[in-house]
């Protein structure tokens, strides 16, 4: 481990994020009663340009009149691209009320678009007297993006989380697909006359898991377009839990379940990480630095592996 320690990320459930067009804001009442950890209340694709300024008035009015619990509430602004943002910006910040948690920045292609944005808010923030931060999240969809991730993920305190927006990713990259997510048909290996299926996202989510790592960011994975594909969602899910990543968006109501299965420990995997960290206590009253628990090694780096199962599972509890 460096001398510098890992800082730890957000103490927040991640798990499923539900997002909602601010265009149609009678599924505002649904979005609030689900199980969703993070609501997104979406101003960018879902919306189109002819409505910006009426989706903007509908998740200002929403975010003080409508009962979201104990959920992160995040808006997802327009792209730094369009003459949109500063304005979903400003009007967030000068009228939604404190109950507004978090601003999603999409398209983001380097440190600097953060600065950007951190700079208007934390103008408004004093300006308005506003005394709950506000904090980020960013969409990671872009060659630049990828090419950028770990001083994007260093690029401001307000920072929290980071996700892999697969469609626009794909694009930028150039990718001869149009899937959102999952695997793709022709990525793919032949040997002995069958065929190979791997994970062409799967570099692209490893390196957003080491960036926000290293920098205490909870690192998301991002849609799953085939909605009507349990086990397609689910067997994604289950490749970014194991990567490291917190959580994954919905983009339909019936993945909400699929997320928070995948993303929360098993009563099997918990009750297996307290036995490991059991058994590495008998071990140090022994002197000794490893032991033998159901037939393979454990040691000092399993304590470590056992404490992030149960840590997660009480946080997930606790809320």
């Amino acid at each position: 481990m460096s001398f510098r320690l890992q800082p730890a990320p957000a103490a927040r459930p991640n798990r499923c994020q539900l997002f909602g067009p601010g265009s149609n804001p009678k599924l505002f009442p649904k979005m609030a009663a689900s199980a969703a950890d993070v609501i997104n209340l979406d101003l960018e694709d879902s919306v189109a340009p002819s409505d910006k300024d009426t989706a903007r008035a509908n998740v200002i009015a929403a975010i003080a009149s409508e009962d979201w619990g104990t959920k992160t509430l995040a808006v997802r602004i327009n792209g730094l691209d369009t003459p949109y943002w500063y304005r979903d910006v400003v009007d967030l910040m000068e009228q939604a009320s404190d109950r507004l948690d978090q601003i999603m920045i999409p398209k983001v292609g380097c440190a600097e678009d953060v600065y950007a944005v951190d700079a208007l808010v934390t103008a408004i923030e004093a300006a308005k007297g506003r005394t709950k931060p506000i904090s980020f999240e960013v969409i990671i969809e872009s060659a630049a993006g990828i090419a950028h991730v770990e001083a994007i993920a260093a690029s401001s305190p307000r920072l929290q989380a980071m996700s892999l927006g697969a469609a626009d990713f794909a694009a930028s990259m150039g990718m001869q697909t149009t899937g959102i997510g999952g695997t793709q048909e022709n990525y793919y290996m032949a040997r002995d006359g069958e065929k190979h299926w791997s994970d062409p996202w799967h570099w692209a989510q490893a390196a957003i898991v080491a960036a926000c790592r290293t920098h205490g960011v909870l690192p998301v994975d991002g849609p799953f377009g085939d909605f009507s594909d349990d086990d397609g969602y689910r067997a994604q899910a289950l490749r970014s839990a194991t990567l490291g990543m917190v959580g994954k968006w919905a983009i339909h109501p019936k993945q909400i379940a699929l997320a928070n299965e995948v993303f929360t420990p098993s009563e099997e995997a918990v009750a297996e990480a307290r036995e490991i960290l059991s058994a590495m206590e008998d071990a140090k009253a022994r002197g000794e630095g490893a032991t033998v628990y159901k037939g393979r090694l454990v040691d000092i780096a399993s304590i470590k592996q056992a404490e992030v199962i149960v840590k997660q599972s009480e946080m997930i509890a606790a809320h």
